[in-house]
């Protein structure tokens, strides 16, 4: 029996797999790089061992040092979660052939088997598995749009769509270099395009005693960058194709003499007919949903299995219920997806049933805690959120619910975006495809409408004069601003998401508040619009945390939570992320005209331009590393390039000059 597990993984994953093994007994070795010496995976483990560094390659790609790492802390097993080596089979022939450790996954043969997609690909197609046309040369291809995949990992790392020959080159070379950084493999492959299919996928598992059997479908269409950021169970299908589905998981599962949980990948074209995308030789990042409607705990079942147990189940458990994950990260859609760090001063989220094991209600499987760093080493994702309903609809609306009373508190994240999806029409409709997010701009609207921002910078302006009388030394009962006879308004001023945010406002004897407006300077000037409605705002209530307002009749209660300048407020309506202005600014240091600054801490990776290069708009100037992507820097005018400031490979921080743009007047 397995009774020191040692996970080669970080986050949430590794907690997830932890509490799993707590409930069995078998105690948990997580290791670490230096960024996550204090994250919250390794309290929860019962050991911990260091990997020197920071960077993939240095850390959680290092079978080296895993491998070392097992040996001193007595390890038996080695879990690898999801990402990094979980689909490398060297690493699994090292653990279970060279070091004599159980490893908890299929074989090193099925795992290299099915991590060479394009032979994967031609061996599942004698056992009857659908699949689309594919290229390994670029000169075959004739018709598009084509798809660039990693042959390694997945995750939408290493996925380019190519509509025309033309960007076909820098594709692949981008895809390579992608893949390569977040798998240690950098090659790909191209098959065709399908405009508007569903990712839908069955979980498999089997046992060493020749069982294979299908858990159940999931959709998986909603995606950003080819990743998956909402998922669900069971899919909602026709139950032939449902049928003809799990048929074809489990032929490809026996093909391989498939060993542990897997996972069926296939594209659902708009006519009905379904392609083979890949196998994804681990456990899924949205395996909750599964364990949401068939009661399994999936990480039990793997340790199982992996001790040469026989699975407790041999055809296909029925479906109760339905059950909506949504992956949570550190990322601004609004700035095409661009990650973002920091600390995470608050992560709080209401009504939960659980965590981490499979639960029904509302479950949160996450790597972060309040006071959590999220570095520019690692994925974006800071957790998932799964709601489990007896209907679709309901476990939509528990879920977006949930999320939009969600703390979330020091880095921007794609929590809007998520919830708007929730509540669309086309997804209550089922009228969802890969594509969803390109043809819905609406979604990546703030929840918090233009008009109340005012009123949430409002609140802001009075919890902090509320914080301020209740530290005051003497006559702290006073209202703010309180004089004898009335004279000129406070003013508090904030930057928002939009630019300047100038709060005035006045309160009566008794507190009251006798008169604000607010002024806006936004740096999109459309932003400001001088015109826009004043709500009619009444004072019900003003403490350091909370402020309560009578908005237009409605009474509203705001949280208010403040971290040295910054200012977080969540309202009934939506949230936003304030900092206040001091009233006498320090000169600051002033940046050449045409710079364009660095959005995140990276690394840059290449330069494509030189000095004295002339450039137009939307030009690539440099490419920037962070979290495991690629950002592209684009010229944001026509001009001449006077300064590269930093050459390839060099780091830089958030606000970095990376490159000056003469701009061109002619």
């Amino acid at each position: 029996m397995i009774t020191r597990l040692l996970v080669s993984n970080r986050g949430e994953i590794a907690r997830r797999i932890f509490a799993t093994c707590r409930t069995l007994g078998i105690t948990t070795i997580a290791v670490y790089s230096d960024a996550d010496a204090d994250a919250p995976f390794v309290a929860a483990a019962d050991l911990a061992v260091h990997l020197p560094g920071n960077t993939p390659a240095e850390t959680y790609l290092d079978m080296v040092q895993i491998l070392r790492a097992a040996r001193r802390s007595g390890a038996d097993a080695v879990h690898p979660g999801y990402g990094f080596l979980a689909e490398n089979a060297e690493f699994a022939t090292r653990v279970a052939d060279h070091a004599g450790l159980t490893w908890v996954g299929p074989p090193a043969k099925v795992i290299a088997a099915m991590g060479d997609k394009v032979a994967a690909k031609a061996l599942l197609a004698d056992a009857g598995v659908p699949m689309l046309p594919t290229w390994t040369e670029t000169d075959q291809i004739t018709d598009y749009p084509v798809l660039v995949k990693a042959s390694a990992g997945g995750g939408g790392r290493g996925m380019r769509v190519v509509r025309d020959p033309d960007g076909l080159t820098e594709a692949v070379a981008s895809a390579r270099r992608e893949a390569a950084a977040a798998f240690g493999d950098g090659t790909v492959f191209i098959e065709r395009y399908v405009e508007r299919g569903r990712h839908v996928e069955v979980q498999i598992f089997g046992d060493t005693h020749g069982t294979v059997v299908a858990l159940g479908a999931r959709d998986c269409s909603i995606q950003r960058r080819h990743q998956k950021i909402v998922e669900e169970a069971p899919a909602v299908l026709a139950p032939e194709l449902r049928a003809r589905l799990h048929e074809a998981a489990v032929a490809a599962g026996r093909a391989v003499e498939y060993v542990g949980a897997g996972t069926v990948e296939f594209l659902l074209a708009p006519d009905g007919q379904f392609h083979f995308l890949e196998m994804n030789t681990r456990l899924q990042v949205e395996h909750p949903v599964t364990e949401a409607v068939t009661g399994l705990d999936l990480v039990r079942l793997q340790l199982l299995v992996a001790e040469g147990e026989p699975l407790p189940l041999t055809t296909t458990p029925p479906a109760d219920g339905h059950a909506i994950e949504v992956r949570l990260c550190a990322e601004d859609p609004a700035q095409n997806f661009r990650p973002s760090t920091g600390t995470l001063h608050r992560f709080a989220v209401p009504g939960l049933s659980g965590e981490f094991t499979p639960t029904k209600g509302l479950r949160l499987d996450s790597g972060v805690l309040d006071g959590s760093i999220v570095s520019v080493h690692y994925d974006s994702m800071l957790a998932k959120l799964i709601a489990w309903a007896p209907t679709r609809a309901e476990a939509a609306q528990a879920l977006a619910g949930a999320l939009s009373r969600a703390e979330l508190h020091g880095v921007a994240t794609n929590r809007d975006l998520l919830v708007r999806v929730l509540r669309s029409r086309e997804f209550g409709a089922l009228e969802v495809d890969t594509g969803f997010l390109d043809r819905h701009p609406e979604v990546f609207a703030p929840l918090l409408p233009a008009d109340l921002l005012s009123v949430a910078a409002l609140a802001a302006a009075l919890a902090s004069a509320a914080a301020r009388r209740a530290d005051a030394r003497v006559l702290a009962g006073l209202p703010s601003g309180w004089r004898n006879v009335p004279a000129v308004a406070q003013v508090s001023r904030f930057s928002g998401p939009d630019g300047e945010i100038e709060v005035r406002y006045r309160l009566d004897r008794t507190g009251g508040l006798a008169e604000w407006s607010a002024v806006h300077s936004a740096a999109d000037r459309s932003a400001a619009d001088p015109g826009a409605r004043r709500p009619a705002v009444a004072l019900v209530e003003a403490v350091r945390a909370r402020v309560a307002l009578d908005v237009d009749g409605v009474r509203q209660a705001f949280r208010v939570h403040r971290v040295g300048s910054a200012v977080f407020v969540d309202g009934p309506a939506g949230a936003v992320s304030l900092v206040e202005l001091p009233r006498l600014p320090l000169p600051t240091a002033e940046v050449a005209a045409g710079s364009l600054l660095a959005p995140l801490p990276g690394a840059v990776t290449r330069v494509h331009v030189e000095v004295g290069q002339r450039v137009t708009a939307g030009d690539p100037l440099l490419t920037l590393e962070a979290m495991k992507l690629e950002h592209p820097v684009l010229a944001p005018t026509d001009g001449v390039v006077t300064e590269l400031p930093v050459p390839a490979g060099g780091q830089v921080r958030t606000g970095a000059v990376l490159a000056v743009i003469e701009e061109d007047l002619r």
